[in-house]
């Protein structure tokens, strides 16, 4: 095996095993500390090791009064909002059924398009709306999902990050941000950092000091930095330079699985027959999306999510 065989095969097993990992180490965290608290100091401290990577590289951190505004909505669009309100919806929400709802960003993105864009949808991509549309049906329907006290609140709140992400992604595919994606992510998740430390005052947060945190918080909190936002974030963008964006979008459907997987092995999440139904066909949808012929303006997948 070659080095750049090896390397694309680490950074795959990087998007599949860490991205799909993020939603344990959120839940972990979140049942310690403060949502908004816990996301704000995530990206704080992975915009700053960014910065001093990117530094150390060699790249500038110039950034125009535009690329900055445009920097700071996406910020917001995917991380503040899109992952802040996100990791807030998991005190409500199992694991494994939160990664399956994330499964369906292609599909809102796809809707987007449709309706801001007017771009007309292809066979397949009909396939796939009706698939992760009946896929989401059969997971949200469940009685014990239902009747769960403050499930039906994170259901609707995890529907509203997906339309943030997809938002965000259809600006950021024709806004002015910097070039290099360290510098780009660098700005964006310091922006988040401090929206999403503003938020956490303004909802009254209570910021527990670190000196009080357990051995798992602070684990959990170290892997979503190293592992979830820099690691799997520069081996995306490593793919997406040397692999097809449809191969790439494969994480789509290994991260459920494996959120899946992590969630029942370590939280004793349940996992019924009817989520697995649904995780078949809403992923089976997925796929219709993802296998479409893509115009050379589709945009690419968006990691900001994780």
């Amino acid at each position: 095996m070659n080095r750049n065989t090896l390397l694309i095969v680490l950074a795959f097993f990087s998007i599949y095993v860490f991205w799909g990992s993020t939603y344990l180490w959120n839940k972990m965290a979140v049942s310690e500390l403060s949502p908004f608290m816990l996301a704000s100091i995530r990206f704080t401290s992975a915009g700053t090791l960014i910065f001093i990577i990117a530094r150390s590289l060699g790249y500038s951190l110039r950034i125009t009064k535009k690329q900055l505004g445009n920097s700071v909505l996406a910020g917001f669009l995917f991380l503040a909002y899109g992952n802040g309100v996100f990791v807030w919806a998991l005190k409500y929400v199992d694991t494994s059924f939160a990664a399956l709802l994330a499964a369906l960003q292609p599909l809102f993105i796809l809707l987007l398009m449709r309706t801001v864009q007017r771009k007309a949808l292809q066979p397949k991509s009909i396939i796939g709306v009706l698939l992760g549309l009946s896929g989401m049906y059969i997971l949200v329907s469940q009685n014990d999902i239902t009747t769960k006290e403050g499930t039906v609140t994170g259901i609707i709140m995890i529907l509203t990050c997906i339309l943030s992400w997809s938002i965000g992604s259809l600006f950021v595919a024709k806004a002015d941000v910097p070039q290099n994606f360290f510098v780009s992510t660098g700005y964006q998740m310091i922006a988040a950092g401090v929206i999403l430390a503003i938020a956490s005052l303004c909802f009254n947060e209570v910021w527990v000091s670190p000196l009080d945190w357990s051995t798992d918080a602070y684990l959990a909190l170290t892997c979503l930095i190293l592992f979830g936002s820099i690691a799997a974030f520069t081996s995306f963008n490593f793919l997406l330079k040397k692999i097809s964006t449809e191969k790439v979008a494969t994480s789509s459907y290994v991260n459920p699985v494996i959120a899946m997987l992590l969630g029942w092995y370590f939280l004793e999440e349940k996992i019924t027959s009817q989520s697995m139904i649904a995780a078949a066909v809403m992923l089976t949808g997925v796929y219709f999306i993802n296998s479409r012929k893509r115009d050379k303006k589709d945009i690419k997948p968006s990691p900001k999510n994780r």
